[in-house]
């Protein structure tokens, strides 16, 4: 391979960043993102952030300084060509981690979310999936200018009985899905990219 070709694989690689709005260990959205990296196309990568050492936000401890980890997740965002923000459903709606989260990094200029290209996915032990928790993300997000494909959109309803014992995704309908999805995002990825990036 010489190395004009080998650059231009490189630039058509899609490099996504992975957030979960659960902080518990064995979180259902945590496997669903693993099971989205391993549906995911040829040429598209995913690595995963965390929210547990971002604290609460507070306009004091801002006036302060941003908190070193607020900036760090800001610098991933920026460098990666998308994301992908799994989440459960908590009282209808986002989960407080994910939702502090964002609001500290809406606070950031300039704002990591604009333009930047996104994708959402929810598990919950419930019937309807994380559906409302995903239409006020989807708000949120709007405010930011992020992205966010419009479809398909997966809710994975019932998720203690799609993943096995060892925390893969098992049920082939939702498989099939979510691998659409990873193909639709791949897509609306490129389509978008440089958009976020002056």
């Amino acid at each position: 391979m010489d190395a004009n070709t080998q650059g231009a694989r490189q630039a058509d690689e899609i490099r996504i960043l992975g957030i979960c709005g659960s902080l518990r260990r064995r979180s259902y959205n945590r496997m669903a993102l693993l099971a989205a990296r391993e549906l995911m196309p040829a040429g598209m990568s995913m690595e995963l952030a965390d929210l547990d050492a971002i604290p609460m936000y507070s306009g004091d401890l801002e006036a302060e300084g941003f908190p070193e980890p607020v900036r760090q997740l800001a610098a991933r965002i920026r460098d990666a060509d998308g994301l992908l923000i799994a989440s459960p459903e908590y009282n209808f709606s986002v989960s407080g981690v994910l939702k502090n989260g964002i609001d500290w990094l809406s606070r950031l200029d300039p704002q990591p979310f604009r333009h930047k290209p996104a994708a959402l996915l929810s598990a919950t032990q419930g019937p309807v999936g994380g559906a409302r928790n995903q239409y006020d993300l989807r708000k949120i997000l709007g405010c930011l200018e992020a992205q966010v494909l419009l479809r398909p959109e997966v809710f994975i309803g019932l998720c203690h009985t799609k993943f096995d014992a060892g925390g893969r995704l098992a049920d082939a309908p939702t498989r099939k899905v979510l691998g659409d999805q990873m193909t639709a995002f791949a897509a609306w990825t490129r389509c978008l990219r440089g958009l976020a990036r002056p």
